[in-house]
């Protein structure tokens, strides 16, 4: 008796369920695979990995791979590009590897070293404007004079002593360098990465989907003058061939599978919408 596949939210699936998933699917938890047929898997939402990995049943050796290279297993949060697979759910929720690194980004964040600093130099200051308070009264006793009229000048003292405009000052300074970075295309939304910044000689980034938009596009083709294969203009043949041969899935306007093949599939779609019954014309 074959095995009856159900559809269940991801909200539902827990540990020991066994999901199938084919080309154009969202990975919906971490998983172990247990049967994989040309499976490929684009996996840059959390490695940065632009080009699709090739996944296997194959066990891996030692405790402590990374997640680029655990390839017997499927994450939640990434797309099946190409093949099938069979899979057993492992880790739901916070508990998947983008569940963790969203638990680090909720993480208390650290302070830049200017607000280190002026934390220091603010305890430094109070500290010794106590003692400054305390031998104004305590001279003042000593002399006899009126207790409360000399708590009162301590109090004076204490807050005068108290730099109010510093923090007038120091956001004034950053929202200037802001504005110089604002110049320079660079645009800031806390004032403290302005000194954070300014700080730093190298700058290590993410490129795909962080500076790129980890999406390819079909810029240019070429096509031979004669068609030889088919009755028909030779452009309407490859557009034929790009919109036909391919393992995508459309949901509405969005398409999944393979980046290559959405490439195509997308270039030839608009081809086929702009130019309609005149591409399939034959001359003559």
């Amino acid at each position: 008796m074959a095995a009856k596949v159900l559809q269940y939210p991801a909200s539902e699936l827990v540990p020991g369920d066994i999901i199938r998933l084919g080309a154009g699917d969202g990975v919906p938890a971490d998983a172990r695979l247990v049967e994989a047929h040309g499976l490929k898997v684009d996996e840059a939402s959390l490695t940065g990995e632009s080009y699709s990995v090739e996944k296997n049943v194959e066990a891996i050796e030692g405790d402590h791979a990374s997640v680029g290279d655990q390839l017997n297993m499927v994450f939640k949060s990434t797309w099946i590009s190409s093949g099938r697979a069979i899979a057993v759910v492992v880790a739901t929720g916070m508990q998947t590897e983008i569940g963790k690194i969203a638990s680090m980004l909720q993480q208390e964040e650290v302070k830049t070293p200017l607000q280190s600093k002026l934390l220091d130099f603010s305890k430094k200051l109070s500290i010794v404007i106590a003692l400054i308070c305390l031998i104004i009264y305590g001279a003042g006793v000593l002399r006899h004079e009126d207790h409360i009229q000399m708590l009162m000048t301590a109090i004076s003292v204490a807050v005068a002593a108290i730099p109010e405009a510093l923090p007038a000052v120091i956001t004034v300074a950053l929202a200037l360098g802001a504005r110089r970075m604002v110049s320079k295309k660079a645009l800031i939304r806390k004032l403290p990465a302005v000194e954070t910044l300014g700080s730093v000689n190298y700058i290590c980034t993410d490129k795909t989907g962080t500076l790129t938009m980890n999406k390819m596009a079909v810029r240019k083709i070429w096509t031979p003058d004669h068609n030889f294969a088919l009755d028909m203009p030779t452009k309407a043949a490859l557009y034929l061939v790009m919109s036909l041969n391919q393992d995508t899935q459309q949901s509405g306007e969005e398409i999944t599978g393979d980046s290559t093949e959405i490439a195509a599939v997308q270039y030839a779609m608009i081809w086929i919408m702009i130019l309609g019954d005149r591409l399939f014309c034959i001359p003559g």
